[in-house]
């Protein structure tokens, strides 16, 4: 029989399709997570989903409670604040509520570089969280990879957009930096095989494929499966500032994440140590495979993990104070619109629930991109991250710079602002059916302002509010009674036939 098993981060990308592994295999499992509704629509009905923060003691102490062995998979590489100062807090937080809980092994996935490689602040912190983790006095199994490729991916998804986006390629110093990648299965192989490993006290296991490639090795093996022509024209003198704005612009990456990954790309990542070949039963797949198999899988499903689905993705909240409505003693401004459409509840929420990415946002679509642009300049998400599926979302999914934060098919939409702000806003959408033919859409915009600059900021843009928000709400109604329009031609055709 399996012991119980939790796993933190798995609203991330490699969290996620570790869960899928383990329910594949029939294993007990818990999930920790500080918005459970993001996870609940993605794991199975038997796999149990608590709320919890890795900073949160008393949450990690319910969740941990019976666990024999415990995933460590959270970082905190997107937040604003000092991110290896919260990863070494959290660290020592789960640490010492794991040997409270009689936790057995803590299995961690941090990454490669030598120690005396003056480590950029990003692989210092991977590997100082492997040792805070050790302090506990819980055996701790830590894997430790670098690039890791596989549709959906931080990396690879970096290296598709840059690579289908431009012909030429000016390319800084990074990219000829190198690195031993490794595909997402045997990342998952690794960690599942961790469950098995005979008890022996913490180890480190360095991990990667076979080839020893750079970035731009990498780029040019995409290309080349890809049927491209690519030239790359190297410049050295490009600063990880200046990447980082250039990767935002042109990529799903934006500027702060651009910026620490890139700074952390200055050091060679490379297995030193190959034990884990011996160790565990995982051939690695070599670059060409490992592309290969990525680009077999072009359109990630609705539910698939991706980067960007984790909250370091964007910006840290706090769950319990996430929903609006429940913040009634905070100062609350409010853009509040509604319309009247001819069309059925479900022919007007249909242009709702396809917001954002290429659909567009109805209107003063460039408004939007340039808003996305200045956020991008300022370390913020900016727009490229788009969203995950054309025609579907699930809480938790970001959208542009939102977060989905509830979604109710049919009734209700309402995003949270992951973008710079002086303040916190939330986009809500509502669809009330009025009679068969008929619904009303409300449309609310809420900010939560700071003492001054947010509420300058808000009443300076609201001569643009009034022609962002009212057009979006008509160019969502134009678009609603389209839908009725063309369902009601098929319905025709279909008495026809």
């Amino acid at each position: 029989m399996h012991s119980l098993v939790l796993v933190t981060g798995g609203t991330g990308y490699v969290g996620g399709r570790l869960i899928e592994a383990l329910e594949r295999r029939g294993t007990p499992l818990r999930c920790l997570a500080r918005t459970p509704e993001a996870l609940r629509a993605r794991v199975s009905p038997a796999t149990e989903v608590v709320a919890g923060d890795a900073l949160d003691a008393a949450s990690l102490d319910r969740a941990l409670a019976g666990v024999h062995t415990a995933y460590y998979l959270v970082h905190s590489m997107g937040a604003t604040k000092d991110f290896a100062d919260l990863d070494r807090q959290a660290a020592r937080t789960f640490g010492d509520a794991a040997r409270r809980a009689g936790v057995q092994r803590i299995v961690y996935l941090g990454g490669l570089g030598d120690a005396g490689d003056d480590l950029s602040p990003h692989l210092r912190s991977r590997h100082e969280t492997g040792e805070v983790l050790g302090e506990s006095g819980v055996p701790v199994i830590e894997f430790r990879a670098s690039i890791v490729i596989g549709a959906g991916s931080l990396s690879f998804e970096m290296v598709r957009a840059l690579t289908e986006r431009l012909p030429v390629m000016i390319c800084p110093r990074w990219v000829a930096i190198q690195a031993q990648p490794i595909a997402i299965d045997d990342v998952v192989a690794y960690l599942v095989g961790a469950l098995t490993l005979p008890a022996a006290g913490s180890r480190v296991f360095e991990i990667g494929g076979p080839d020893v490639v750079s970035y731009g090795d990498i780029m040019q093996e995409y290309a080349r499966q890809r049927g491209l022509r690519r030239l790359m024209i190297p410049v050295p003198l490009l600063t990880p500032h200046l990447s980082s704005l250039w990767l935002g612009l042109v990529t799903p990456l934006y500027a702060r994440v651009g910026r620490k990954l890139i700074r952390s790309i200055r050091n060679a990542t490379v297995v030193r140590h190959p034990e884990a070949l011996d160790v565990f039963p995982v051939k690695p797949l070599g670059l060409r495979d490992a592309i290969a198999r990525a680009l077999a899988t072009p359109a990630i499903p609705a539910v698939a993990p991706r980067w960007s689905d984790a909250r370091s993705s964007g910006v840290t909240r706090t769950p319990a104070s996430s929903e609006p409505a429940a913040r009634a003693t905070v100062l609350q401004l409010r853009d509040e619109r509604t319309i009247v459409v001819d069309a059925g509840a479900e022919a007007a929420f249909a242009p709702v629930r396809r917001i954002g990415g290429d659909h567009g946002w109805y209107a003063a679509n460039m408004l939007w991109r340039l808003r996305g642009v200045l956020d991008l300049l300022v370390g913020g998400v900016g727009m490229r991250r788009g969203r995950r599926d054309p025609e579907t979302l699930v809480p938790g999914d970001p959208l542009d710079f939102w977060r989905v934060q509830a979604f109710e098919p049919g009734r209700r939409l309402r995003l949270e602002a992951e973008m710079r702000l002086p303040g916190r806003a939330w986009l809500e959408f509502e669809v009330e059916p009025i009679d068969a033919g008929h619904s009303r859409i409300r449309q609310t915009a809420i900010f939560e302002p700071t003492p001054v600059w947010g509420r300058l900021y808000w009443y300076a843009l609201l001569p643009l509010h009034g022609i962002v928000f009212s057009g979006m709400l008509r160019g969502i109604a134009r678009r609603a009674v389209r839908v009725r329009e063309t369902d009601g031609r098929k319905g025709v055709m279909l008495a026809a036939v």
